[in-house]
């Protein structure tokens, strides 16, 4: 059974830091792209970082403006999210999310609009918040 639990999240003063993790189990990394989505309250879920797992080839939101930082561990089985200088632009649910035909996919499309749908692989969400 595929699965995948977020943690990490948390509240945190503007400038801050926080590092997500996602931990997959149930499939083999090696085969997937994985990438984390956030959504705020009143706004449609952005894809902000992906990752292809066979080459390692990254894609970020500009939204970010090289703040955050998506890796995963030597046994392909936690894709992290480290988050720097968070802004009050920054809170929402964040997921993580991978396809379920797996396979390689460029990751610019993996977190492209529309590309994953609820019929794909999403964990459950872990909240963030930034306030002083």
């Amino acid at each position: 059974q595929v699965q995948l639990v977020e943690s990490g999240g948390g509240s945190v003063q503007p400038g801050g830091s926080l590092r997500l993790s996602c931990a997959a189990s149930g499939f083999v990394m090696d085969y997937y792209a994985i990438g984390w989505f956030r959504q705020a309250p009143g706004k449609e879920r952005e894809g902000i970082a992906c990752i292809d797992t066979i080459d390692d080839s990254t894609f970020y939101s500009d939204s970010l403006k090289g703040r955050f930082t998506i890796s995963r561990d030597n046994t392909k089985t936690t894709v992290y999210l480290q988050m720097s200088s968070l802004v009050p632009e920054d809170p929402a649910v964040y997921y993580c999310a991978t396809p379920v035909k797996g396979g390689a996919v460029f990751p610019d499309l993996l977190c492209g609009k529309g590309y994953l749908d609820d019929r794909d692989y999403w964990g459950q969400g872990t909240p963030v918040t930034v306030s002083s």
